[in-house]
């Protein structure tokens, strides 16, 4: 064959070998139960052998957070703070040094309306059951509820509580800061296109192909539909509401967002979904937001840059946070 039979056969084998490449790019997509709620990683791959070693390495880190951050675990890490942490200062991982100066942060940041303390109280609630505390209890529990008394000392990785009856619980957090982590996993996998969702909390790495993702948030009271859809990509969201647990006595609707200054249920609005760059911010932010409402939250979140708000208030009216409100001008 002459050389130039063989430079027309070039790109003919070229595209045949592009071909069989793109032939095993494919979107891969499992699910998991851990830290209380339904775990979903999904990503694009070109290796799915690689892709499927890299979901299971952030199902393992999921596992390992929860592990370490479970409250309801004797076992767990938060457990034994909680159990000595009234003594004196407690040594602990980084992990939970970080994600308790974080949210240290947002109780500042938002007045007290995030508070992992809220725990003092939030532990004698059971949803499931359709159990509260009484008056009595819950004022006991209140009384220690004040992210102030958390004494963090970054530097020597130490936690310790200085009011007695103190209990945290990083459920506000913790799910935000292990979606993030299972982002960090994938990049350094070498993953451009992914989500990593625990419940409420997700996380979007690139787009999917030519166009953003478009992500729903569940209307709060019509099962089964949406109230907003939106398009994002390298964004993450996190949507708090009270129908993630709860029940209803007497009319009232007890669920686990509470209020630090009540020790009971805020009840202002039914849904607050926060856009931020990483989902540990946009976990705590949709938690105080809730907490605060409707003017005092926009107010903070229109403070934030960077920082994006979708609300809907007890009457179930949408609210959008001003950079929203600008971009669909």
């Amino acid at each position: 064959m002459s050389s130039t039979g063989r430079l027309r056969l070039a790109p003919l084998v070229l595209l045949a070998l592009l071909c069989a490449h793109a032939a095993h790019a494919q979107w891969l997509r499992e699910e998991r139960e851990a830290m209380g709620t339904l775990i979903a990683v999904e990503l694009w791959t070109e290796d799915a052998a690689a892709g499927k070693a890299a979901i299971q390495n952030v199902f393992a880190e999921f596992d390992r957070l929860d592990a370490m951050m479970n409250p309801w675990n004797p076992a767990s890490e938060l457990s034994r703070i909680n159990r000595e942490a009234a003594r004196g200062p407690v040594a602990t991982t980084a992990e939970i040094v970080e994600v308790v100066a974080r949210a240290a942060h947002y109780s500042q940041l938002s007045g007290g309306a995030f508070d992992i303390s809220f725990a003092s109280v939030g532990r004698h609630y059971d949803y499931r059951a359709g159990d509260r505390p009484g008056a009595e209890q819950r004022a006991a529990g209140q009384a220690s509820i004040n992210y102030r008394a958390i004494a963090l000392d970054e530097k020597a990785g130490t936690i310790a509580f200085e009011l007695p009856g103190l209990q945290v619980d990083l459920g506000g957090i913790a799910k935000g800061y292990a979606v993030d982590r299972g982002i960090d996993i994938l990049m350094a996998a070498g993953i451009e296109a992914a989500v990593v969702s625990a419940g409420g909390d997700s996380r979007i790495l690139g787009d999917r192909g030519d166009r953003p993702r478009t992500v729903g948030i569940r209307h709060p009271r019509k099962d089964g539909e949406f109230a907003v859809l939106i398009p994002l990509s390298d964004t993450a969201i996190s949507t708090s509401g009270d129908y993630e647990r709860f029940f209803i006595e007497d009319g009232v609707r007890y669920h686990h967002i509470l209020d630090p200054k009540t020790g009971d249920s805020a009840r202002a609005v039914q849904s607050v979904s926060i856009l931020a760059p990483h989902a540990i911010d946009s976990d705590a932010l949709s938690t105080a937001v809730f907490v605060l409402g409707v003017r005092d939250g926009l107010a903070l979140v229109n403070r934030l840059p960077g920082i994006d708000a979708i609300i809907i208030d007890g009457a179930g009216k949408l609210h959008y946070s001003q950079e929203l409100l600008r971009s669909a001008e």
